[in-house]
């Protein structure tokens, strides 16, 4: 028997091996695409952010982390959310969700509060992960939150003046002058904004001396309830030495907490005049656009490549039944020319 007959029988019998593990073992060269253990695919879709309840001190931030789901069943997943200030770079805050189990094509929505200084801005950072390891992540800021309104403090009526309308928030009329005093009628429009009557308020009218910043006369006024849509004026008679220009301030009051403020001038010295002091104030709260770290995409990438490099085990290594067939008629092709 020459080499070349010994090499095709050799061949023919490892063939013969194969195809026999093939027949005890059916699902050892099962197709890896229909293995129905490979974990499903998770994102983050977005994320949202809302205020919550705000006191004095601390601001509640209700973060909606919603997570986008393919394939087949993820299980074992958890959410990390956890605020870091800007300025600062420490960790404010952190708070973790057990989401469990989850299959499908769909979306999941999870929602936690994060408590945080009623102070500066924040980054909100969002870690997906799946037994313990990062899947997903990304990040979204968060600026003014120092210019979210405490609930004590809250109120729908305000001044009805703006600054650019270059009308006094604060008006007067001399209704009397004599003896070296001048006697002022301080008005000044109070507009419920809101969709309910408001609370009680009452306001505080002040004519405070320019130079020595010195408290002439003040005079507290009932304003009551003002009704959706409707403006108040209410108005005083404050009495002020001759000869002096003066701040004429209003302080909105309810339940003991200040909630507006306005001021304007009354310039009662001919020789001089003053303006009202203009104020610069933080506009609002600010969220930025989400961002996703190149961390979590390389997570996701992870996730769909390790099914893959694991869909052979248990399966003889190198073979499938398609190249045992292939091996098989090559070996008796071989045998045929040399015989």
């Amino acid at each position: 028997m020459n080499r070349e007959t010994m090499l095709a029988l050799g061949i023919a019998v490892v063939v013969a091996v194969s195809l026999v593990s093939v027949a005890a073992v059916p699902d050892a060269f099962a197709d890896p695409d229909s293995d129905p253990v490979r974990p499903g695919h998770v994102s983050i879709e977005e994320v949202s952010i809302a205020p919550g309840a705000v006191s004095g001190g601390t601001a509640n931030l209700t973060v909606d982390s919603r997570l986008g789901h393919r394939g087949g069943t993820t299980e074992n997943v958890s959410v990390l959310v956890r605020a870091v200030g800007l300025e600062s770079g420490l960790e404010e805050t952190a708070v973790r969700a057990e989401v469990g189990e989850i299959s499908g094509d769909r979306e999941v929505s999870v929602v936690r509060n994060l408590s945080v200084e009623r102070a500066g801005g924040y980054r909100i950072e969002t870690v997906v992960y799946r037994d313990d390891e990062r899947i997903a992540d990304g990040s979204k800021e968060v600026r003014g939150v120092g210019t979210l309104v405490p609930e004590y403090a809250r109120t729908s009526v305000d001044f009805h003046w703006r600054a650019d309308d270059d009308l006094p928030a604060v008006e007067y009329t001399v209704a009397d002058a004599g003896d070296n005093r001048t006697a002022l009628n301080v008005s000044t429009y109070l507009t419920n904004e809101g969709d309910d009557p408001s609370e009680e308020l009452r306001v505080v009218l002040t004519a405070r001396q320019a130079d020595s910043n010195i408290v002439a006369d003040r005079a507290t006024v009932p304003v009551g309830t003002i009704e959706p849509g409707r403006t108040a004026t209410p108005n005083a008679e404050l009495a002020v030495p001759d000869g002096y220009n003066y701040y004429l301030d209003a302080v909105l009051w309810k339940d003991g907490v200040v909630v507006g403020t306005a001021r304007s001038v009354a310039n009662l010295d001919p020789t001089e005049t003053i303006e009202a002091d203009e104020t610069v104030r933080e506009v609002g709260i600010e969220v930025g656009d989400f961002e996703d770290d190149d961390a979590g995409a390389a997570g996701a990438a992870r996730e769909t490549e390790e099914p893959a490099a694991d869909a052979g085990e248990g399966g003889t290594p190198g073979f499938t039944a398609a190249g045992a067939l292939t091996a098989l008629v090559a070996a008796l092709l071989l045998a045929r020319r040399q015989s």
